[in-house]
Formats: structure tokens, C-alpha cells, sequence
């Protein structure tokens, strides 16, 4: 029979249209949340208006892919809803399609949203939130210390607009504070070339690096030996690894060579592989979702309840989000392995889900 097709394509157009209008009102919401706090960030400093506006239009598209999933929740609460007020869903239970059928169509359409949402929204997004993090340091912030990790080793650069350092090293222990292998390059202003440092190892300790059998030259070239050489610098060991790169600034397709590279420099990359397994996850975890609001929304609907499918969708959305974050923390500090981490919340929120529609289920 062809109708259940027809049915079937039917609900995945009203669910699709539900999830798109739910992250369009969100995505106006943000951005003009968002929009607001900027500018109150950036009122006591000399912004332009239209990097304001930009460095939020960047940071929007980062914003929607956390909201994703709450816009699949609520989009199949309102559909679900509507299908029930209308009775077609009554109808199509009658006709002996049952809740597992009709959920079919929305699980499919939510894991091809989620696989869209990874592999090609989230490199975008990605990108726009790199671009932002680095007009929020120089425009915001005002900080002038960046950290990056290549197959070559750390980059990392300090200093203000009269001096930096281009600090580069092989090898990194305790997380940036312990160097190997080093070579500085110092600048007086942004293209003035003062000299260069090549160390064994450096040490970070308060307001200066430690360089170990350090090698100094000048302007001259001429380089002269020090067991121990202090160079001063502003940073701190809780501002080293804030520098390190935020994994949700990286692409999806980025993520595990980076990951390689972090672990090879010395770096602990746990919340950067963490967030890699929860991308290849957010496909189910969106599965969840339908599975969770239609758990509630089929018995709810037919009692006439929609301030309550709401507060109940809220609640749902916020205790699997609240889950989410916890085995997260649990993953970034070794209590839980990261791939049980990026996976548990999907898996609790669908065997619950189905948990009820189990129990509701009778047809």
C-alpha cells in the first residue's frame, strides 16, 4: 500500500516546517540577546558599531547549533500536537498505523538534520567562531597572547604593541608550563626584529619565562651562552590553556588531526576528542529528542494539555541538556571514558523515551 508512504511524507513535512520556524524564532532571539550583551560589553571601549554587529552575526551560527536540538524538541512537541488536535493522528492509529510507525518519518528527518548540522553547518560555524574569537581578544579583551599547535610543535605569542615574543617549541609538559627544545624571536613593535633565544627547555614561573642552557643573540647575530636566562611575561598557567583552542572554533573534519597534533605536543586533548565523539553523537542525540517529546505529547495532546506540553517539553529539554553537561565534566576530568561521556545522554534519553511510548503504546 502506498499510503502509509504518503503518511509518512506527510508528517516529515510538518515536522520539518515546526523545527525550522522553532530555530528561526530562536536564532532572531539570540542574535538579538546576544546583540544587546555586546554592546554592553563594549560600551566602555572604542568599538566600532559594525564590528559589534559582526562579531555577533559571527557568533550566531555557533549559538544555533547549541539551540539545535532544543528547536527538534519543540518543533516535534508543536507538530505532534497539532497532528493530535486535528485528529489525524487518532485517524492513523485507527487505520492500525502504530506510534512506532508514525514516529519513523520524524526520526529519519531528525538524523539527516543532525548529519547536515555536523558535517557541513558546523565547519561553517566553526570558521565564524574563530573569526570571532579573535576580534573578541583584540577588541574586548585586549589580549595579545595566542596559542597554537601544529605537527611542527606550540606557537605561542606574548607581549603588547611595544614588545612580543614568538615563542616556539617542540615538546610541552604541564599543560604549557613546562617547554622543550625552545626557540624565542623577540620584537620591539610589530615588524621591529630585536634578537632571538634558542633554549634546552623553559620553565613558567611568576611574570617570567625560565630559560635553561640558553643561547642569546642580538641585532649583531652573535650569540652568547647563559645557563639561565629570564624572560619576562604576563601570562599565567590558567591563561595558557584558556589560549589553547576552543574545540568548538575547529571543523568537524579538522577535529582528529588536531587532536593528533595536541597529543603529540604534549597537550591533554580530552575536551577536544570529547567534543568530536559528541558531533558524531548529535545525530541520535536529536533522535532523542523526538523520542522524548513524543513520549509525553501523545498522552498529553489528547487530554488538551498545551501549557503543559510546553512546561514538560521545557523541563525534558533542560534535564537531558543538564545531563548532557554533567557527563561532559565527567568525560574533560577522566571520571568517565569520553566516548561513554559523548554517548550516555543520547542513550538514557532514548531508552526513556521509549521506556514510555512502551507504556503508552497499544495498538
Amino acid at each position: 500500500m502506498n499510503w502509509p508512504i504518503t503518511l509518512l511524507a506527510y508528517v516529515a513535512r510538518r515536522f520539518t516546517l515546526s523545527v525550522l520556524i522553532v530555530i528561526s524564532v530562536f536564532a532572531v532571539l539570540a542574535f538579538s540577546i546576544d546583540l544587546a550583551d555586546m554592546f554592553r560589553r563594549t560600551s566602555e571601549r572604542d568599538v566600532a558599531t559594525a564590528i559589534v554587529i559582526l562579531m555577533s552575526a559571527l557568533k550566531l551560527p555557533d549559538i544555533v547549533q547549541q539551540l539545535f536540538p532544543f528547536a527538534v524538541l519543540f518543533g516535534a512537541i508543536f507538530s505532534f500536537a497539532k497532528l493530535a488536535r486535528s485528529h489525524e493522528l487518532v485517524a492513523a492509529r485507527a487505520a492500525g498505523v502504530s506510534a512506532w510507525q508514525f514516529l519513523c518519518a520524524s526520526l529519519v528527518v531528525a538524523i539527516l538534520m543532525g548529519t547536515f548540522v555536523v558535517t557541513i553547518f558546523n565547519p561553517v560555524a566553526a570558521s565564524l567562531l574563530a573569526q570571532y574569537t579573535r576580534l573578541e581578544a583584540s577588541h574586548i579583551r585586549g589580549e595579545a597572547s595566542q596559542l597554537a599547535v601544529s605537527a611542527n610543535g606550540l606557537w605561542l605569542r606574548q607581549g603588547t604593541a611595544e614588545s612580543q615574543a614568538v615563542i616556539h617549541a617542540l615538546r610541552v609538559a604541564e599543560q604549557g608550563e613546562q617547554l622543550e627544545d625552545v626557540l624565542v624571536i623577540r620584537y620591539g613593535g610589530p615588524d621591529s626584529f630585536t634578537g632571538r633565544i634558542e633554549a634546552a627547555s623553559a620553565t613558567l614561573q611568576e611574570s617570567q619565562w625560565l630559560l635553561e642552557q640558553a643561547w642569546v643573540s642580538g641585532l649583531d647575530g652573535r650569540p652568547i651562552y647563559q645557563e639561565r636566562y629570564e624572560l619576562p611575561t604576563d601570562l599565567t598557567p590558567a591563561q595558557i590553556e584558556e589560549s589553547f583552542t576552543s574545540p568548538s572554533t575547529i571543523s568537524f573534519w579538522e577535529l582528529p588531526r588536531f587532536i593528533t597534533n595536541a597529543e603529540n605536543a604534549g597537550f591533554s586533548a580530552a575536551r577536544h576528542r570529547l567534543y568530536w565523539y559528541s558531533l558524531m553523537c548529535f545525530p541520535f542525540f536529536l533522535s532523542a529528542m523526538v523520542i522524548v517529546a513524543a513520549s509525553f505529547t501523545f498522552r498529553l495532546a489528547r487530554l488538551g494539555g498545551t501549557s503543559q506540553l510546553v512546561v514538560a517539553g521545557t523541563i525534558a529539554g533542560l534535564v537531558v541538556y543538564f545531563l548532557q553537561d554533567v557527563t561532559r565534566a565527567m568525560g574533560q576530568t577522566g571520571i568517565l571514558p569520553v566516548l561513554l561521556a559523548a554517548g550516555a545522554p543520547s542513550a538514557v534519553a532514548i531508552l526513556l523515551g521509549m521506556t514510555f511510548l512502551f507504556h503508552e503504546e497499544d495498538g
